[in-house]
């Protein structure tokens, strides 16, 4: 990408800015309706089966994911115009997905704001070492690292550890605002589990939402993930480090099926999003296909994404190409 494209990518996309009242009460009713609605099915067929839950469970999973999809553009203030009515429909969506809306909201912000910047990793991204760091770091980092990027732990007991436990503690040095939202959606979060399993009994809530949970929760930590790790993903020092080229060079294209794309809300235009995060999801599609140079950003599609799943790529001053495979073999560990 040249310096000229890279100058002039924002301003490509700024007009995509604007969020439509119309739009974002739309996609709140065709997502929050359908996951009630798949909510209760998967609860009704437990009289039945439990294979059989299973399928109104994942099928509601996605639309989970798409209301985290919300979620994440009301932490962004891009889903309504109004930054009251963001925050208080981001609060409830978060709610729904175990996120506190402020604290979430300051990590990820981070995230945008570091991605691909070697100095400055560990809030709200992945844990990555280069190959030199994974070699030169003592046997127990090194068994934390593969245990950590192992896929049962990070897609299995991933989501546990971030969604139910991770998430319901302030992080240090949090402002009282940012603590009281995290408190707030505590308070909620038990009084709503409280009831269902009041109305319905402990054991089929934890079997309907429990599977919800876990699928929804494997899917988030997927996608995260795919659309950072990559073949020639972009990393830099810091002193190299380009905000533009991190968003375009450093998020990739999930070119999903039409109907992933809708359950995940458009996030597979990630490198739209990280370019101009005011991007509200339901544009994100467009400014991508009105925006010349972005045609060019890494693509992933379903398929490659699974096969790149099992080479994690690394970022080693002045060797793009070394995978963590390459790495292990280097460590004899």
């Amino acid at each position: 990408m040249t310096l000229e494209n890279t100058k002039n990518l924002k301003k490509q996309v700024a007009p995509f800015e604007k969020s439509m009242i119309k739009k974002s009460v739309w996609q709140l009713i065709n997502t929050i309706v359908p996951f009630i609605i798949l909510w209760y099915l998967a609860y009704k067929s437990l009289s039945v089966s439990y294979w059989l839950t299973l399928v109104p469970a994942l099928l509601a999973a996605g639309f989970m994911t798409r209301i985290f999809i919300i979620f994440h553009d009301c932490t962004h203030y891009s889903f309504f115009k109004s930054r009251r009515a963001n925050r208080i429909v981001g609060t409830c969506m978060g709610v729904l997905t175990l996120f506190p809306f402020d604290q979430w909201g300051h990590e990820h912000s981070i995230h945008h704001a570091t991605s691909g910047n070697l100095d400055k990793r560990g809030t709200g991204d992945i844990w990555t070492l280069t190959v030199d760091e994974y070699v030169a770091a003592p046997f127990r980092l090194r068994l934390a690292y593969r245990l950590y990027r192992n896929p049962f732990v990070m897609f299995g007991l991933g989501p546990i550890y971030v969604f139910l436990l991770k998430n319901r503690f302030n992080r240090k040095g949090a402002r009282k605002k940012e603590r009281m939202n995290t408190y707030l959606t505590n308070i909620l979060i038990v009084a709503i589990v409280g009831m269902l399993c009041w109305a319905i009994g402990w054991q089929s809530f934890l079997l309907v939402h429990g599977s919800i949970f876990l699928i929804a929760g494997s899917i988030g930590i997927w996608l995260f993930y795919v659309q950072h790790t990559f073949e020639d993903s972009y990393f830099e020092e810091d002193k190299e480090w380009e905000y533009v080229k991190a968003a375009v060079e450093g998020s990739s294209f999930y070119k999903l099926p039409k109907i992933l794309q809708f359950l995940t809300g458009n996030i597979g235009f990630h490198h739209v999003h990280h370019l101009s995060p005011r991007v509200p999801n339901y544009k994100l599609e467009e400014a991508h296909n009105n925006t010349l140079p972005l045609k060019n950003v890494p693509t992933i599609t379903l398929a490659t994404s699974l096969l790149q799943a099992c080479v994690h790529s690394v970022s080693v001053f002045g060797m793009r190409k070394v995978t963590i495979l390459l790495a292990l073999k280097m460590s004899k560990i």
